[in-house]
């Protein structure tokens, strides 16, 4: 089945001047947080996510300076596009320039919100595979209340209808790009693109969203990402490593890397053998202090028997996030004579990106042989050996 292609618009067409604590106007998606641009943070943040196609910034004409000072540099990064006077006619620039190519999914995400986390991003882009659109959004906890003057109350609103929506907003690309041409024909205003959605008749879900998603809008907004930030730097990097071999058996392939590769021998094991995953998953243990593999998933209980590895190293990943942590790289060494490892090593970084939620610039995958030496040298069996930096909470 074909991958489907997700497109990311990250709105920074606004001059943002609210956000400005000196008087100096600087636009807010260019002020720093933790050393970095807000909008760096809020690039990296889908930079971070290997299922996204591509990402094109949409940037207010006069902010080309600002923009190429941050430096930004990827193939995923398409030529920016300059934004117009509202936020939805700039959307409707950046889905223009991405019609061409008419990705299967765009999110359209606020630059001014550095803080989307990957769990969130990919329960809206899951929310597609049944609903038109899809949105985060947080119950409201505060009693509202209503005002026709800004003074007197008129009314108290049922809080337990309300939501706070947020971004990235997922829809399918030709539906949105069709209402939001719709919509710039009417003189209407729409506040976000999820109103322009249920506007066209479109079905819009929402999924759980994040505290920390917020949108910078006001000075002391700066200080609370700063808080957040804080968070992540107060953290300490472990490094594990691991160390497999499985023998060769008869058979017709080989699982390296969670990729199946045709070979005239397979590797002997209890679950598929997957020499390159089980040292991952070891050196991961390893750099939390969790044991090894076998620990978690016995040789001797018959449910492992044949079991895809992939299991025992997304196990690995999931220990590592519910401490609060996060995998900063991978590097695995793979050591046999046959067969040829290179050709793989995209299919298999994906296969592992995917897996640990993580980016494949993050993962270092290398084979070399034993020049005929012992017994990889032999071809009687492989060895793959690994290390993983982890960065936990400090005094975990």
């Amino acid at each position: 089945m074909r991958q489907k292609s997700i497109a990311v618009i990250i709105v920074a067409a606004g001059k943002g001047e609210r956000a400005s604590a000196d008087g100096s106007g600087e636009p807010k998606q260019y002020r720093k947080i933790g050393g970095r641009a807000v909008l760096a943070h809020t690039v990296d943040a889908f930079l971070s996510l290997p299922y996204v196609t591509t990402i094109l910034p949409v940037i207010h004409p006069d902010h080309g300076d600002l923009y190429d000072a941050l430096g930004l540099t990827d193939a995923r990064l398409l030529p920016l596009v300059h934004g117009a006077a509202t936020r939805q006619a700039s959307v409707l620039e950046g889905l223009k320039a991405l019609a061409p190519t008419r990705p299967d999914i765009v999110l359209i995400h606020d630059a001014a919100r550095p803080f989307a986390y990957h769990d969130l991003v990919g329960d809206v882009v899951a929310t597609l595979d049944q609903y038109d659109g899809a949105l985060p959004a947080l119950p409201v906890t505060d009693t509202i209340k209503r005002t026709l003057d800004g003074q007197h109350v008129a009314a108290t609103e049922d809080r337990s209808q309300l939501a706070a929506a947020q971004t990235p907003q997922g829809f399918r690309f030709g539906q949105i790009f069709s209402a939001h041409m719709r919509a710039s024909t009417i003189r209407r205003q729409f506040t976000d693109d999820a109103e322009i959605a249920e506007w066209a008749g479109l079905r819009v879900a929402m999924v759980m969203g994040e505290p920390d998603n917020f949108k910078i809008t006001h000075p002391e907004d700066f200080r609370r990402a700063e808080r957040i930030l804080q968070g992540d730097i107060d953290m300490e990097t472990r490094v594990g490593t691991g160390f497999d071999v499985h023998p060769f058996e008869p058979g017709d392939a080989v699982w390296l890397g969670g990729v199946r590769i045709a070979h005239d021998k397979k590797l002997k094991g209890h679950s598929d053998a997957d020499v390159a995953l089980h040292a991952l998953t070891d050196a991961i243990l390893g750099a939390i202090g969790e044991g090894d593999i076998g620990v978690h998933f016995p040789p001797s209980d018959p449910q492992w028997k044949g079991a895809a590895s992939i299991i025992f190293l997304r196990h690995a990943g999931k220990l590592v996030a519910e401490r609060g942590g996060r995998i900063v790289n991978l590097d695995v060494t793979i050591v046999c004579e046959a067969p040829r490892i290179a050709v793989h090593v995209p299919a298999m970084q994906e296969v592992i990106g995917t897996g640990l939620g993580i980016a494949t610039s993050r993962i270092a995958i290398k084979a070399t042989t034993s020049e005929r030496l012992g017994f990889t040298g032999r071809e009687e069996g492989i060895v793959a050996m690994a290390s993983a930096s982890i960065e936990l909470p400090r005094g975990d």
